[in-house]
């Protein structure tokens, strides 16, 4: 199979839909298919098994961290694409790539499916703080609903967002398709080299936070939370690894509740074994989002052996099952610093929670879940090509019967089939 996938995002831009992107597009190429990625330039390559077309990009004033695809030079790649021959087109993201991804689908004449990674009802009004938050989840209502609707087939990361949109009315056919992680990549983790790094002492009691610091990720509540920890364990440390447009305020809030002894900013940690190492030092991993469509590093903590300290909110709750590897707390702060105290001054429970993290984390390998996503390709595609073949007068008799002939001479000639939609446009060129 042959899939190009478009993103507004990838590394080196850190968050959850790089990770995403790059976990299927390997698992892909190790499956034997070709995957082409189309993204953003950001002046840094990253190496990958796949190819990467990197197009000029602009900066955004209001979001540095991203960059925004020039659409005349995403036009120049449609003639290099069209004789790659592409099964279908995968967008990963909302803004230029979903409106090019659509554009470069009906170009090439292949069925286009799109992945909802964001919440973004929940998100709009932390950025655009002079519009009533009621008009920005109406606008991220209609919006999301006229894109999921604009696709022949939806991928989402959990059953609760999944639920979210059908509420929005979506009618596209969609699927459960959640990522997986590389349990080789997160098998091993030295946590004494980090506390060595950090300088931390090996028996300070350490509460880890990984993930991009954005405002919809509620990590201030973590600073409020750690108020309480910090009254019954006055040594204990949060490490927050990351970074984003939150930063600022979360240090400005760090020193108003006087915790600049008790919180670690490392910014973000390459995923070259630095990555690996902070989670293993943590005697916890603490995660209060309630937003998240998933929440992979809830799981990269658990497969390091690291237990969880959450809220089980949207598709943290699909990810979290109680006392297996995880304890699941209550958007209250002090329950929450209790759920903490507890893992902290409990070393047999860390021990036993930390087991059945790792055992648990291995039901969401990579290789596992995108067999799901070749699963619900070959399903779009069988779909699609069924719907050409309805009748329609004489085109759909004669689309009937291109496919079958085509479906024959590939049977003949031993070659891998091509997708209906691309084999009739080639009659058309």
């Amino acid at each position: 199979m042959r899939v190009l996938m478009i993103s507004d995002v990838y590394f080196p831009r850190v968050n959850g839909v790089s990770t995403s992107i790059q976990t299927f597009g390997r698992e892909l190429i190790a499956k034997g298919h070709q995957v082409t990625l189309i993204t953003p330039s950001y002046g840094v390559d990253t190496a990958e098994p796949f190819e990467v077309l990197r197009m000029p990009a602009r900066s955004i004033p209001f979001d540095p961290e991203d960059r925004m695809m020039l659409w005349r030079h995403l036009r120049e790649q449609r003639a290099g694409l069209r004789a790659q021959r592409f099964d279908l087109v995968h967008i990963h993201t909302p803004f230029v790539a979903h409106y090019a991804g659509r554009a470069l689908a009906r170009s090439l004449a292949i069925p286009v499916v799109e992945s909802y990674h964001t919440f973004f009802e929940q998100y709009l009004d932390k950025y655009i703080p002079l519009v009533p938050s009621a008009w920005l989840r109406y606008a991220a209502r209609r919006f999301s609903a006229a894109q999921c609707n604009d696709v022949d087939a939806l991928a989402v990361p959990s059953q609760a967002m999944l639920d979210v949109l059908t509420r929005y009315g979506i009618r596209t056919p969609a699927e459960v398709v959640p990522t997986g992680i590389d349990l080789a990549k997160f098998g091993q983790g030295y946590g004494e080299r980090f506390r060595q790094r950090w300088g931390i002492s090996t028996d300070r009691p350490l509460l880890v936070h990984v993930g991009r610091l954005a405002f919809e990720k509620n990590c201030d509540f973590l600073l409020r939370m750690l108020v309480h920890v910090k009254a019954e364990m006055p040594d204990v440390l949060l490490v927050i690894a990351g970074d984003g447009p939150a930063l600022k305020r979360l240090q400005r809030l760090t020193q108003r509740l006087e915790l600049q002894q008790q919180v670690l900013f490392t910014g973000y940690l390459a995923r070259d074994g630095s990555l690996e190492d902070c989670y293993s030092a943590g005697d916890a991993f603490v995660f209060s989002s309630r937003t998240e469509t998933q929440g992979l590093v809830l799981l990269e903590s658990m497969a390091l052996g690291t237990p969880v300290v959450a809220i089980a909110e949207m598709g943290t709750r699909e990810v979290l099952r109680d006392s297996e590897g995880c304890l699941i707390a209550e958007n209250d702060e002090a329950q929450f610093a209790a759920q903490c105290l507890r893992l902290l001054r409990e070393p047999h429970l860390r021990e036993q929670l930390a087991a059945s993290a790792r055992a648990y984390a291995r039901s969401w390998s990579a290789p596992v879940l995108a067999e799901h996503m070749i699963d619900f390709y070959a399903g779009t595609l069988l779909r699609v090509e069924k719907r050409l073949r309805e009748p329609m007068g004489g085109l759909g008799v004669a689309v009937g019967e291109r496919a079958a002939a085509l479906s024959a001479m590939a049977g003949e000639a031993g070659d891998e089939p091509r997708s209906l939609a691309a084999s009739v446009v080639s009659t058309e060129d």
